[in-house]
């Protein structure tokens, strides 16, 4: 074989294709009961912008059945069946659905997986979910193996989870992903990260929440950079989890679409690390403080920052954190780190130019999809997709 055309196969199979990439969306099942301009349903998405949208979530009963957390919606109001429906617009489009989250814990998981009989049920269990509600995989959001009222065998019961849920789903073709912690030391304590990238088909990597109203001072949730000192932000724990044994091209980078938002101390201090007495102001439409979607916070900060209101609200103050490539904007006592799109697009190029396997955002519906600030619905994702999935670098920033 001459050695040009030995050349081009050998980049064709070692170079990853467009339609490889994953743009992997969560789905907030509650955001239905969200009112006024920040309700949500599927009628709203874009069956296109995502190769994958992922719906949060289901949990699990101690006997290992599936516990469907919002019967009402889930069921009687056809959510299921619509959401699995968007793949009509898009036939290449993959719907999961996630198990676990924040509220679910940890305990749960671990009880169930301590008991081989149990955690066997549970296999069974949820491959039968999945066929009756036609998803096309499972998502596991266990937060945290080990942690959180766990036990130190869950770190090896993990991965027997994951290596009989992959025994039952390869044979349907179904998916199996699973949503992880990106702290380096969580990491560490929680997973076996070779068997995970051997038994997975992709990881999320829960890039956000490095900081918020509990830390009693300001910082950004999801910085690109920082100190080496304390490894809260996303280049480290992409390095670590590569350090320590993942394929890079399973590695899924994680956005949050939120603000972390706190209440000053002092006005006058208004830096990263300012002292805080607490959460920031609750946003209209979450109605949790601490936390401004991008699209609720659109009232409030100015145009092309979290977006509309330099025409209401043109005292914010906007700063860019160079070092740590992410916005923050404060007024008064409130304070803000969001991302944005120049921020998010630094980070799909990041993405790209370090060969991950895709971009992740929790949660669609918190992206501006109303386009209320005038930038096109979905102003976030869509330059997230756009910079992660060129051939070449598609903007400077």
């Amino acid at each position: 074989m001459a050695p040009i055309v030995l050349g081009f196969l050998l980049l064709a199979f070692s170079t990853p294709t467009l339609t490889q990439k994953k743009i992997v969306c969560y789905f907030s099942s509650w955001a239905v009961y969200r009112t006024g301009n920040g309700h949500f349903d599927t009628s709203f998405v874009d069956p296109k912008l995502c190769t994958h949208l992922i719906y949060a979530f289901i949990s699990a009963y101690p006997n290992g059945s599936v516990k469907i957390l919002d019967p009402s919606n889930d069921i009687k109001k056809n959510g299921y069946s619509k959401f699995n429906n968007l793949r009509l617009s898009n036939p290449t489009l993959k719907t999961m659905v996630s198990i676990g989250g924040w509220i679910s814990g940890s305990k749960i998981f671990s009880d169930i997986c301590n008991n081989s009989t149990l955690r066997a049920k549970f296999v069974t269990n949820l491959y039968n979910f999945l066929v009756q509600h036609k998803f096309n995989g499972l998502d596991l959001d266990w937060e945290y193996p080990v942690l959180n009222g766990g036990i130190a065998a869950d770190k090896t019961n993990y991965v027997s989870l994951i290596k009989e849920l992959r025994a039952k789903f390869a044979p349907a073709g179904l998916i199996l992903s699973a949503a992880v912690s990106a702290s380096v030391s969580a990491t560490s304590t929680s997973y076996d990260v070779p068997a995970l990238s051997a038994n997975l088909d992709f990881i999320n990597l829960m890039i956000y929440d490095f900081h918020g109203f509990w830390d009693g001072k300001t910082g950004h949730n999801s910085p690109l950079y920082g100190a080496s000192s304390h490894n809260l932000y996303a280049d480290a724990a992409v390095k670590n989890w590569i350090k320590l044994g993942a394929n890079k091209t399973k590695l899924v980078l994680g956005i949050p679409l939120y603000g972390r938002s706190f209440t000053l101390s002092n006005i006058a201090d208004t830096q990263m690390g300012a002292a805080t007495s607490g959460a920031g102001t609750a946003g209209s439409w979450s109605q949790e403080a601490g936390l401004l979607m991008y699209s609720e916070a659109s009232v409030l900060l100015s145009h092309g920052t979290i977006c509309t209101s330099q025409k209401s609200e043109s005292d914010w103050n906007v700063v860019w954190d160079a070092t740590q490539a992410v916005p923050y904007a404060h007024r008064n006592n409130q304070w803000v780190g969001y991302e944005n799109v120049i921020s998010i697009g630094i980070k799909g190029q990041y993405a790209r130019d370090q060969g991950l396997g895709g971009v992740m955002v929790w949660a669609i519906d918190m992206d501006d999809f109303r386009d209320l600030c005038g930038d096109g619905k979905y102003p976030l994702l869509t330059n997230l997709k756009t910079n992660f999935t060129a051939r070449e670098r598609p903007t400077k920033y």
